[in-house]
């Protein structure tokens, strides 16, 4: 008898347990739109960030210590109802069949921002409350959360000497058939107020990827440096490339729309209008770190005749025959995935360390869709596809690089740009160019400036270029490279017929 009472209370618990795994259903995030922060159908991208690290893990991906997440399209999606984000969806490091079991903080976001790349950051996007949750793929079944908090738009620390300056741009509203308003911060010297009829020499200072002039701003809280030594005062204008894209470098592009011309033929006159400044070529210079290094070279390039004068720090590729390592010309193409031997490409690294890899950095890419590094290069680099998206430089299976596209992007390579208009831009340059990289940067850029280098010196350029021996990308900005460039800028325009203005000019 006995034997027969254990024998049923095993077969009893077996059913439990059978009925328990019958009943057990994969994860998934059931997304609601709340009624009290939208009215209206939304269309965007659906994301939910998951953290072991973040109270907030909205404020991801952290591109060095990336953590899981997934996203998806929806289109129409209507206050009180639900989207679900399940294995259907982008997910990196993978689907979220293959998320790793375990206790993780959670957060969805609904990115339907145009104008900030970040989903969590982006004023106006809606974003649930942190849930914890121990999940685990296989048995998890829906976790709940509810979109009911809006994204605030930050205040401008505005003081005397300091301002936000917008416009709207009618260029780029054209262009993208709705408002777009293009941010700026304006420093003003400390003598600005005292010296009414006195007017200035303009620098334009342009973020790195990520970037805005806010962030910019937060160095001149309490005004500007003053003028060492030799230097002259300036009025700053601090720019922000960003887009819903990532950062747009001031590139006209099919993607971003003629965002170069926006700046010199819209807001330049709207800054000379408002503002005391020397509306020359030779009282205008353009500086920019990373990105904003690119960039600042970009305009000086393009646009020789509106700016007098750039200071390039660490600009992302300038030669695309080394885009950070991968020649994207060779043929047969490469893989920018894998280098001939088959192992992983480096992205980043710390000192000799590589530390990222293209091949994940570009799924976590495309699972943000917008807003990260190489999704941001094709929107400003490569054409529209049939889609109307920016068309991809590689296969995202092999790595493979696509040499159409990568033909498309040669009109964005610098080195190539200055080859092929030397005759034209040379006299136009002369001067003009600043570049300094570091010699071991973080991110690989150093051989591509380079290229740049021993090309100008064919050409017959003075263009100042250095390479600053074992500079990291962050290490290169030094309180004292800030100052030559500044002594620099100074001189420039103290030899142009306009320099007696920085102690009187009607």
């Amino acid at each position: 008898m006995r034997a027969r009472r254990v024998n049923g209370c095993l077969l009893v618990l077996v059913c439990l347990i059978a009925l328990r795994a019958a009943a057990a259903e994969p994860l998934r995030f059931r997304v609601r739109l709340d009624e009290s922060v939208a009215n209206q159908p939304i269309t965007g991208r659906l994301y939910v960030f998951l953290s072991h690290r973040s109270a907030q893990p909205r404020f991801g991906p952290n591109w060095f210590q990336p953590e899981p997440f997934f996203g998806q399209d929806v289109a129409g999606f209507e206050p009180g109802k639900s989207h679900e984000i399940d294995d259907k969806a982008d997910g990196f490091p993978a689907p979220l069949s293959r998320l790793r079991p375990g206790e993780y903080r959670v957060q969805a976001v609904l990115h339907h921002s145009f104008d900030v790349p970040q989903p969590g950051q982006a004023p106006g996007n809606f974003y649930s409350a942190t849930a914890t949750a121990s999940l685990d793929p296989a048995a998890s079944g829906a976790v709940d959360l509810v979109l009911d908090r809006v994204v605030e738009k930050a205040t401008f620390p505005q003081s005397p000497s300091l301002e936000e300056f917008t416009l709207q741009s009618p260029l780029l509203s054209e262009y993208h058939g709705r408002d777009v308003v293009e941010p700026a911060a304006v420093v003003l010297p400390a003598s600005y107020p005292r010296e009414p009829d006195r007017r200035y020499p303009v620098v334009y200072v342009i973020p790195g990827f990520g970037g805005s002039h806010r962030d910019l701003a937060r160095a001149y809280m309490n005004g500007p440096p003053p003028p060492g030594p030799g230097e002259g005062e300036f009025i700053r204008v601090l720019l922000s490339g960003q887009c819903r894209w990532g950062h747009h470098v001031f590139a006209n592009s099919a993607t971003n729309g003629p965002r170069g011309d926006a700046l010199v033929r819209e807001m330049v006159p709207a800054i000379d209008r408002k503002y005391r400044t020397v509306a020359a070529t030779t009282a205008r210079f353009v500086t920019g770190h990373s990105s904003g290094g690119w960039a600042a070279l970009w305009l000086q390039v393009n646009y020789p005749d509106v700016f007098g004068g750039v200071w390039s720090l660490a600009p992302d590729p300038v030669d695309f025959r080394n885009f950070q390592e991968v020649d994207l010309y060779a043929d047969p193409p490469l893989s920018l995935f894998r280098d001939p031997r088959g192992a992983l490409r480096p992205i980043a690294r710390r000192g000799p360390q590589p530390v990222l890899w293209y091949e994940p950095f570009v799924r976590m890419d495309d699972t943000l869709k917008y807003g990260g590094q190489i999704r941001s290069f094709e929107a400003v680099f490569s054409p529209l596809g049939p889609d109307r998206q920016p068309r991809k430089i590689c296969d995202r299976a092999t790595g493979r690089i696509d040499p159409e596209v990568a033909a498309a992007w040669q009109q964005y390579d610098i080195n190539l740009l200055l080859k092929r208009n030397w005759p034209t831009l040379g006299p136009k340059l002369q001067g003009k160019l600043h570049i300094t990289a570091a010699g071991m940067d973080t991110f690989y850029l150093e051989g591509a400036v380079k290229l740049l280098a021993a090309t100008l010196r064919e050409l017959g350029s003075d263009a100042q270029i250095q390479i600053v021996p074992g500079a990291d990308h962050s290490s290169l900005l030094t309180p004292e490279l800030n100052r030559r460039n500044r002594l620099e800028m100074s001189q420039a325009f103290l030899k142009s017929k306009h320099g007696d203005s920085q102690s009187q000019l009607p």
